[in-house]
């Protein structure tokens, strides 16, 4: 697993979410969930002040670490969290050091090895638990051969 430190600004995210965990398989259901509602009620048309069309996968409000319950926020980046429609939901999430991790290959199932990875390694990436994301931007749009990046807060 290559990774690179990076230091990220904040940032701000509107979307739809699930409280969910990786026990039992149940992220997996409830995440496969959380995307088909955004692509069934067209959830990106709906979201205000959208900076670009990258689709944001985030993970947050960790209960302690990726064996406990966290929230998934799915939705767009954007400039401002004024005007929120009421069935989404906005957040700001503070800037700092990350390692930025690329899944490639076959995706979800590319994205889903990577995560494999990163818990394996979990305490030596010296995680803070407080966002990390997935980007899902022109290089993630063929199935069969994906780039997604993947942003791991770090100490």
């Amino acid at each position: 697993m290559k990774s690179q430190k990076v230091n990220l600004e904040s940032f701000k995210i509107v979307g739809i979410t699930v409280r969910t965990t990786n026990q039992n398989g149940k992220s997996a259901k409830d995440i496969m969930e959380l995307w088909q509602r955004y692509y069934t009620e067209n959830i990106s048309t709906l979201i205000p002040n959208k900076i670009d069309e990258d689709i944001y996968s985030v993970y947050t409000d960790y209960k302690s670490d990726y064996k406990a319950d966290y929230t998934t926020l799915l939705g767009h980046r954007v400039s401002s969290l004024e005007s929120i429609p009421a069935a989404l939901e906005g957040r700001e999430f503070s800037g700092g050091n990350y390692l930025e991790i690329k899944a490639k290959g076959t995706r979800p199932l590319s994205v889903f090895n990577t995560w494999q990875e990163i818990w394996v390694k979990d305490k030596e990436l010296n995680r803070k638990y407080t966002a990390d994301f997935e980007v899902y931007g022109k290089r993630s749009q063929d199935p069969d051969n994906s780039e997604v990046d993947i942003f791991i807060a770090t100490e």
